[in-house]
Parts: C-alpha cells; sequence; structure tokens
C-alpha cells in the first residue's frame, strides 16, 4: 500500500510500519524494528479513486473491526497494530480481549517480550470475534493459523514485526498474514496486501452508514496452491527461477514470496530478467515520445530517451535495473525533492511491472494491456488471476491505475465507516459483497 499508506502517514506525522526487511544479516533483521520510509510522491498524486465522490466525515473516535474465522482450524489468531493518532501517535497493540488498548513503553533492551497478550483467539471456524479500534493510523490486521505471532519490542518504543526474509525470525514456519489499514477522522482506508508474499486469504467488507457497502473478494481458501502452481507453470516455462518464490515448510505450501522479498533472499535471482524489455523500451522511445499522466500538478508530461535517459523535461531517467522496478523505490525510482518526478516513478514503475511500455505510447496505460508481455512481474499477474475479484496490492504501486480506471489494488475506503468485517482463510470467499447477517 505504498502510495496511498505513505499519504496517510504523513498527515499524522509518522511513519507505518512495515514487515519488509532490510538487507541485513538475519541476526540484525531479528532485533531492528522494521519501517517504511513515507514516499515523497504520495504528496504529489492525487487520490481520485477515492475522493471522486463527497463523502461524510468518519464520526466516531472507535470502530468495530468484526474478526471473522474461515479457515478450517479453531487456533487462529489476531493482532491489530499501529500509531494511535489521539495519543500523539503512540505504538499500538490491542490487548487479546479486543478492546483494551495497548501502549507499551519503551524496554531498556531490543528484542524484549511485550509485556501484555495482544492474540486475539478468533474460536471455532465460522466463529466472529468483535475488536474495538480508536484512530489507527499505520494499522495492520494480522493472522495466524495454528500458533500465535511472535512479536517483540526494541527501545523507542518500536515493534519487531515478524520477517518473511529472516530464516532465524521466530515467525519463520509459522502461516501468518496481514491486511493494512487507516482510520482517521476523515476516513477508514484498508487493502489487502501482497507486496511482500502471498499467504493466508483474507477478504475485507466495509458497511457504511449512507455510502453502500463495499467489499474485496481475496482468494479462495485454496488461492495459495493456485499461485504456487503458476509460479511453477511460469518457471517451466521460461526458466527464469519463478518456483524459487515459493516457501514450503513440511512438505506444504507456507507462502508465495513476491521477486523483491525473493531477490532478499537470493540476489541473483533474477537480477537481469528485465534487462532486454528495458533495451527494447529505450529504443522504442528513442525515435517517439511516450506520455505520462501524472494526475498531479504537472498534468501530462512528454518524454524521449536521448543517449542513455529518458527525459521529461526537468525529470530525467536512467535505465532501471530488474531489482529497480520490482521494488519500486532504488535507482531510477528512488523519490526525492522534485514534484514532478515523484509524480512520474509511480506511474513509470508500474507500466514496467505491467510490461504495458512497447504496446501503448500513454501512461497509465488501460488494464486490458497488463501482463502480455512474455517478460513481465508474473508474480502480479498470477496472484491477480487467483484473487476472485483480481483485485490485490501485488507490487507497491499497484494502485496506479488510469483517471476512472478500475481498482487494482484491492482497497475499501468510506468517510462514514460503520463496520470492518476482516475475514481470514478464504472459506465461502466470493466475488459478490455478503449479505447483511453473514457479517
Amino acid at each position: 500500500m505504498k502510495r496511498l499508506r505513505s499519504f496517510l502517514q504523513q498527515a499524522s506525522g509518522k511513519t507505518a510500519t512495515n514487515s519488509q526487511p532490510q538487507q541485513q544479516p538475519p541476526e540484525q533483521q531479528q532485533q531492528q524494528p522494521q519501517t517504511q520510509h513515507v514516499s515523497p510522491a504520495a504528496l504529489q498524486e492525487p487520490m481520485n479513486q477515492m475522493y471522486s465522490t463527497p463523502q461524510a466525515t468518519a464520526g466516531g473516535s472507535t470502530l468495530s473491526v468484526a474478526l471473522q474465522n474461515q479457515t478450517t482450524s479453531s487456533t487462529v489468531y489476531a493482532y491489530i497494530t499501529g500509531q494511535a493518532m489521539d495519543n500523539n501517535n503512540a505504538l499500538f497493540l490491542l490487548a487479546a480481549d479486543a478492546k483494551t488498548p495497548y501502549y507499551p513503553t519503551s524496554p531498556s533492551a531490543t528484542g524484549s517480550q511485550l509485556a501484555q497478550n495482544c492474540a486475539i483467539e478468533l474460536g471455532a471456524p465460522g466463529n466472529t470475534v468483535t475488536a474495538t479500534i480508536p484512530h489507527i493510523a499505520g494499522g495492520r490486521i494480522w493472522f495466524s493459523i495454528g500458533s500465535p505471532i511472535t512479536f517483540l519490542l526494541n527501545p523507542g518504543p518500536a515493534l519487531v514485526e515478524p520477517s518473511v526474509t529472516n530464516p532465524s525470525d521466530p515467525n519463520a514456519k509459522i502461516n501468518w498474514s496481514f491486511a493494512e489499514f487507516t482510520f482517521n477522522t476523515d476516513q477508514l482506508y484498508a487493502n489487502i496486501s501482497y507486496v511482500d508474499f502471498v499467504g493466508i486469504p483474507i477478504a475485507l467488507t466495509l458497511t457504511t452508514t449512507s455510502s453502500g457497502t463495499q467489499h474485496v473478494s481475496g482468494m479462495p481458501a485454496n488461492g495459495l496452491n493456485t499461485i504456487c502452481s503458476g509460479l511453477q507453470a511460469q518457471n517451466a516455462s521460461d526458466g527464469q527461477g519463478w518456483d524459487q518464490l515459493i516457501v514450503q515448510n513440511n512438505g506444504q505450501n507456507l507462502r508465495a514470496l513476491s521477486p523483491n522479498q525473493g531477490m532478499v533472499m537470493n540476489p541473483n535471482l533474477l537480477s537481469t530478467y528485465y534487462d532486454s524489455y528495458v533495451s527494447q523500451v529505450w529504443t522504442r522511445f528513442s525515435s517517439q515520445q511516450m506520455s505520462i499522466d501524472t494526475q498531479a500538478a504537472a498534468g501530462t508530461v512528454s518524454g524521449e530517451v536521448s543517449g542513455s535517459t529518458l527525459s521529461f523535461g526537468g525529470s530525467t531517467f536512467a535505465k532501471p535495473s530488474t531489482h529497480d522496478i520490482f521494488t519500486c523505490s532504488t535507482g531510477p525510482f528512488a523519490t526525492g525533492s522534485n514534484a514532478e518526478t515523484n509524480a512520474i516513478i509511480p506511474r513509470l514503475a508500474a507500466a514496467f511491472n505491467r510490461s504495458t511500455l512497447l504496446v501503448s505510447d500513454a501512461f497509465p496505460a488501460a488494464e486490458n494491456l497488463y501482463y502480455q508481455n512474455p517478460i513481465t512481474n508474473h508474480y502480479s499477474r498470477i496472484v491477480h488471476a487467483a484473487n476472485l475479484d483480481g483485485k490485490g496490492y501485488a507490487f507497491p504501486y499497484d494502485d496506479v491505475q488510469p483517471t476512472n480506471g478500475p481498482d487494482q489494488s484491492g482497497e475499501v475506503h468510506a468517510g462514514d465507516p460503520v463496520l470492518f468485517t476482516v475475514t481470514v482463510g478464504g472459506a465461502n470467499a466470493s466475488a459478490t459483497t455478503p449479505a447483511k447477517d453473514e457479517l
């Protein structure tokens, strides 16, 4: 949820927690809190897909969150974390009773235990536990099956979250996933995130006072296995190592890593994958222009390649590496102080991930052009196909879309939220909005 989430965090004055680890030795990864830096690009981009119609201000200081167990297990845990916006953005966890806020104090040592039990037990399959949350920035709703998640504290306090790329992480063999959200005085915004990995299916339903009910379907119960089969098939087709993104435990699929996380585990994986495609793009736009609608103050800008540089007036881009494309944040895609550049970056990075740069001259391109080239972000392609409604954040700028184009990111938002239902497990998953008596 890179673009919108960082925009909302800027409003609160805090960065959001993120499980995406830095590339550092495993023993250091376990001790360091994982943080996500606010992207300056976020401040330059309109949220046209979110604010296209006027909405009422989110009236209450708390919100009911229904946590629904749609797994086949009776041992399912939920956790809610974030920054408490009405308490000076203090680190927040919800206690195991699903209603008591827990504000950890700064510990004296890294890797300290939480002082309270924050594992909300969901009970038998089909059961729902209703939690109550205050205004939260950078929020996550975590789930685990079979075992609780281990969260630790570092001085600050800073929450040490699970990592999918640290083999020494105490959660390395646990089946866990999360959804992201921010709830403030303006609205609730939430999405299902596959930017780091795919694990347990999660679905979202947002019931509002007067703006209808919104639903993001997520995956069915066998969604992860479908994705892993797709990655294996793609590897059989091109031999690029897509199957190495699959993480198993005791012979069973545990999760599928995104390419940017797979490259943390193995820097040689897919390391030159996009090289030939990038060269073709540079050749194409050496003799013609491309246009990018920044959907911001810069308007639509035109660019062309001269020598080794793609130039849009005052914004210039060197050839991106495969790592730059998958992370969307390194090399030429690193944001800075130039507002125009920061608005171009998400749209150009999305065009590379979706491989639309050889089939269109104007960006963001239409959805029917996504993932048509043999060289593309096949992880993202496969993940979208496995979701019943085709939605879910599969790379950091997966919310980029043409103005009034269909959402790709799997988000719900409203200024008048009444009940936020988060379902885990994928049983009874449906592309249609659940009836009220099912929430």
